[in-house]
Order: C-alpha cells, then structure tokens, then sequence
C-alpha cells in the first residue's frame, strides 16, 4: 500500500512495553508499537492474542499495569475516554454500539459533542454562540452522512438501517469528532463480499484525501493484506511479528500462530 502520500515518518501512537494484567491473566505483555502519520498499521493475531485488549488500552477503557501510550508527543496513559477523545483518537467497536432510537443524522452529531465549548449559560438562554456551534455541529454531520453513503438515510431511526449501514453509520460518527488517529476494531466483520470490497475501497480514499491514521484489527486477511501499510501479528499477549503485509503473509511464526506446528 505504500504510494506517494507517504510524505512523512512522524509517529503519532506509540506504546512502550504495555502490559495488562487481569488477575492471574496477562494480557498483553511489553506490547511495543509505533504508528506513523498518515498510514494503516493493522494488529492481527489468533482469538485471545490481547489485540482488543491493546486498543482498550490505547482509548483509555483499561488503565495499563506497566507500560506507556504516548500520542501526537503526549503521554496520555489513563487518561478516561472522552479525554483520550477530545485529543483526538476516535474508535468504533467490533460490536456495533449505536443510539438505535434516533436518526442517523443525530447519531453523527453525537459525535461532535466533545468538540462543543458553549456552556449552561450558553445553552439555556440560546446565546448566538450556542446557535453558530450547532450549526456547525449540523453542517460536520451533514458532510460525514454523504461521505459514508448514507444521506438518503438522514432521518430514518439507525435501528432500521442494515447492519452493514450501521457499520458505516459508527465509522461516520467518529470520523466526526475529528480524530487524528481512527481505531476501528474488526469494521468489516458481519459484512458481506460487496460490502467489505466498498469499506476497504471507503478506507483506501480516507486516508488519501484526509490528515489521518488507523489504527485497525482485522481478521479478515483480504482486508490487511490490501490496504495495510504495515502488520502487526500478536500470539498470547505479545507481539511476534511486524513489518509489510507481503512480509507477514509469507513469516513462519504468524504462520505457526495462525495454524499450529506439526507437532501440535
């Protein structure tokens, strides 16, 4: 996936020896990585290798035991979610979290709220500052409902859209808190062939045409091998391998993380 829009090498996510331990259990153990402006970087790895557990880290739901995560220069380790939001990463879930009785328009605007700065005051006596943020709230959400496809659904209730439009509709609201960094855990599971060829075609033109990163698990290896820049591939809660995707595909350990030796 590496092309000319590759003009820069700035890490914006880096975690230092992160480690999460849940009772007797770790987690993740001493996971490094550093993601770089501007690419997909995938993390993949075997059911229970610690990948969600990383981005529950990295998005502020766990606090680490050990380690560090550090964005744009920032420590942010345990910082709460809508701190780690309001820096600027955005996350969707691998099972679909949605407002399902209101429209998808307001679905979207309910990812601006971080972005707000009217106060009480502001909103109780419908001062010209609330009105200007909440058009400008409108207009972001208008704008992100045409850019996944779904303005024809503005106003239907989100319960009724299609799975796969769901899908879409929960990248859209966090694409709308304006993130530098977007992590999307598993966008394409329960989609069919034609909608994953489209979220793969949807994602390729995101990164060109915005100033932005993602950070994705995948389990879906069309999916990593084609439009990943770089792979990550964790087994039982560390990483055992990273580099490009042809790289990976053809690595021994991932190979034996994935199907077993054969003495197993």
């Amino acid at each position: 996936m590496t092309d000319e829009r590759r003009t820069t090498h700035d890490v914006v996510l880096e975690t230092k020896k992160l480690t999460k331990i849940f009772g007797g259990l770790t987690a993740v153990a001493d996971f490094d990585a550093d993601v770089r402006a501007g690419e997909i970087y995938s993390l993949i790895g075997p059911n229970g290798a610690g990948k969600t557990t990383v981005f529950n880290v990295v998005t502020g739901i766990y606090r680490p035991d050990h380690g560090n995560v550090i964005f744009k220069g920032a420590d942010i380790t345990g910082k709460k979610p809508h701190e780690i939001v309001r820096f600027g990463i955005a996350r969707t879930f691998q099972n679909i979290r949605i407002f399902p009785h209101m429209t998808c328009l307001e679905n979207i605007m309910a990812g601006q709220h971080c972005r707000t700065s009217a106060g009480l005051w502001s909103t109780l006596f419908a001062t010209p500052q609330k009105h200007r943020e909440e058009e400008k709230i409108r207009e972001t959400a208008e704008r992100r409902i045409r850019q996944v496809g779904l303005a024809r659904f503005r106003d239907e209730l989100a319960r009724n859209i299609s799975y796969g439009s769901q899908r879409m509709l929960e990248i859209a609201r966090a694409l709308a808190t304006e993130p530098a960094l977007l992590v999307l855990d598993e966008p394409s599971s329960g989609l069919n062939a034609g909608e994953t060829d489209a979220l793969m075609k949807f994602l390729r033109e995101l990164i060109a045409n915005e100033n932005l990163t993602i950070l994705l698990i995948e389990h879906d290896m069309n999916v990593v091998m084609g439009i990943s820049d770089r792979v990550a591939v964790m087994d039982e809660g560390r990483k055992i391998a990273e580099g490009r995707p042809e790289e990976i595909y053809n690595d021994p350990r991932v190979i034996e993380a994935y199907l077993g030796s054969e003495d197993d």
